[in-house]
């Protein structure tokens, strides 16, 4: 197998196979071939293995990842990113490419995000994802509510690096080759962590209140996670499911009780234990696994996430081979 490694890599360095530039370099040039292509093409999405990210998945182009943190600002979305990193994320592709943050504040313009994620999509041919914590999970209902045109804005393209917006409302489909709107972009997978109208109604975000537990057709799938009798989400009363608009999968899980809304980030340690670690990778829906013993604090939405983003990262570096020769 590390030979099989060696010899990918090798065959990706002659083809010398890089990212796109600012100017939208070249897709054919991002495009997994040879060894990389073979073995892509035959790995079960749905059954990702820790092998499967460390000798095939690590070297095939990775969609973005925006963490988007709380509005609490000394509890971040740092410790979760240094998780999928341990996992075996690219860390370049969890970074703010403005400032290099792992964690992006929650207080940030969603329609400029959703035109950065649009202008990504743009050069990579591959559908972002996001998961955002409590205030940061409203910030992901926005973005995909802003994509889907809920308030009918026009959204400019924006460049990334620079936080700028650029002189134009239209991206060149990488799959269609034709132009159009931002709005109507399309997210791989997103999730929300411990968010409730509580603080929306505190805050004053009137706009997304309405909309806070519908999911639009801007985003393949969606995940909420929520806590029983959370009072910082405002829901003592119970738990108010979020629910598609259309056809979004769109699944609802309620974590347990003993988990803290504040701590719902921490997550990193749990990579570096060995046992709980191949818990998560193991882990998949519908799984019968007893949970091993110790301490297990946020082990649920650690690998019930690890298990979607591995999936979509592998479905989008499959889809990504149909443009071969496009």
């Amino acid at each position: 197998m590390r030979a099989l490694r060696v010899g990918i890599a090798a065959a990706l360095i002659a083809a010398s196979f890089v990212g796109p530039d600012a100017r939208g370099e070249s897709l054919q040039r991002r495009i997994p071939g040879g060894p990389l292509a073979q073995q892509l093409s035959r790995l079960d999405c749905t059954r990702v293995t820790a092998a499967d990210v460390a000798d095939v998945l690590r070297l095939a182009p990775a969609p973005r990842i925006v963490l988007l943190q709380g509005s609490v600002a000394f509890v971040t979305m740092e410790p979760f990113a240094r998780f999928l990193i341990a996992m075996g994320y690219p860390e370049e592709r969890l970074r703010n490419p403005r400032d290099g943050a792992l964690s992006y504040a929650s207080f940030v313009d969603a329609a400029a995000l959703a035109g950065a994620l649009a202008y990504d999509y743009e050069q990579t041919a591959e559908q972002p994802m996001l998961i955002g914590h409590s205030q940061g999970g409203a910030v992901v209902i926005r973005v995909l509510h802003e994509l889907a045109g809920t308030f009918g804005n026009p959204l400019a393209v924006v460049d990334p690096a620079t936080g700028n917006a650029l002189p134009r409302t239209t991206i060149v489909d990488p799959f269609t080759h034709e132009s159009r709107p931002v709005t109507g972009i399309r997210v791989s997978f997103a999730a929300a962590l411990a968010t409730g109208w509580l603080l929306r109604v505190l805050l004053g975000q009137w706009t997304i209140l309405p909309h806070l537990r519908t999911i639009p057709d801007s985003v393949n799938e969606f995940t909420g996670f929520d806590l029983p009798n959370d009072p910082i989400a405002g829901n003592l009363l119970g738990v108010s499911p979020y629910v598609a608009a259309g056809s979004a999968r769109v699944r609802n899980v309620l974590l347990p009780a003993e988990y803290s809304h504040v701590g719902l980030p921490l997550v990193d340690r749990l990579s570096s234990v060995p046992t709980l670690r191949a818990w998560i990778d193991a882990w998949h829906p519908g799984s019968q696994a007893p949970i091993p013993p110790g301490d297990t604090t946020n082990l649920v939405h650690a690998a019930d996430l690890w298990y979607s983003v591995k999936r979509n990262w592998c479905e989008q570096a499959q889809r990504l081979l149909e443009l071969r020769g496009s």
